[in-house]
């Protein structure tokens, strides 16, 4: 079932006084933001997501990432134990460690949009190429290059993937990965969010020419919404991170939100504060800011 989207392209005002309102929940993104470049969460970060955790204030991880490739912080989910993955298709309860979590929430990309978008992208900017996520499964096309650690468990075109009887027809398609060769990776992003229109969401978060498609009304702000809406949160209330372009439009739309010192400029226009980079433990500093003003 669809569920409405509660998000504005815009809520926080020019001049909200943000900083006054308590935090009640910090989202972050993780690659670029949490992490560290070596995929590492470093002990000064630890110690502030805990003492967050400690001070009342919940985290949320929010990222890109698909729900199986959350083991780099499931030692770190403290209590609340949930994650919004694929850029807000799928909220998950990380508890119990790699391989498994359960999907507590799923916005799926119908099947028909998929299609529509891949039909659009290819027309748009022929040698695309398309990888299939789903809740359990990620399929791809034979000359999809080896971008991701895991071997797909399908090597067909994505219209194969993608019918009524393709691989795995009973999971839910969580989003599409396309990837272009020769374009430039913002240039691609334009062509392909004018190409598909409202038949999906189209946002990036690799340094390469490699965009993520979900369901239209899905993005980890309208889901990070929903959560923050379920637990009587306010967009005051949060504080959020990122770094990459499929962040902006949580940026833009928590209370307080900064971009990495490593950020592209799009996040860095969206953001209403600025942190260091990713390898300077940003997210932390803010951390220990925030639990300061409450002494």
């Amino acid at each position: 079932m669809r569920e409405n989207d509660p998000v504005t392209s815009a809520t926080r005002q020019p001049g909200t006084p943000a900083a006054a309102t308590p935090a009640r929940l910090i989202a972050t993104d993780l690659d670029g933001t949490l992490l560290r470049d070596d995929k590492s969460v470093s002990p000064r970060t630890v110690a502030a997501l805990a003492a967050a955790e400690e001070a009342g204030i919940e985290v949320f991880f929010v990222t890109g990432r698909p729900a199986r490739w959350m083991d780099v912080v499931s030692d770190h989910v403290h209590g609340h134990g949930l994650a919004i993955c694929g850029n807000g298709a799928a909220v998950v309860d990380l508890h119990g460690g790699p391989g498994a979590h359960r999907f507590v929430k799923v916005r799926e990309l119908a099947r028909s949009n998929a299609l529509d978008a891949v039909r659009l992208l290819r027309e748009a900017a022929p040698g695309t190429v398309f990888a299939i996520e789903q809740t359990y499964g990620f399929h791809q096309e034979p000359d999809y290059p080896k971008l991701h650690m895991e071997i797909p468990g399908n090597l067909l075109p994505a219209e194969q993937l993608l019918a009524p009887d393709g691989p795995d027809a009973d999971q839910p398609v969580l989003k599409i990965l396309a990837y272009h060769p020769a374009l430039d990776p913002d240039a691609f992003l334009t062509l392909a969010r004018l190409a598909i229109g409202d038949r999906a969401n189209v946002t990036r978060s690799s340094p390469s020419a490699l965009l993520e498609l979900s369901g239209p009304d899905v993005s980890k702000a309208s889901t990070l919404a929903l959560c923050c809406a379920e637990r009587g949160i306010s967009h005051e209330e949060v504080v959020a991170f990122g770094d990459m372009p499929n962040d902006v439009e949580m940026l833009t739309w928590a209370g307080r939100s900064y971009a990495m010192g490593n950020a592209h400029p799009a996040v860095i226009a969206a953001a209403s504060g600025r942190t260091v980079a990713n390898n300077e433990d940003g997210v932390a500093v803010v951390i220990e800011e925030l639990l300061a003003e409450r002494l």
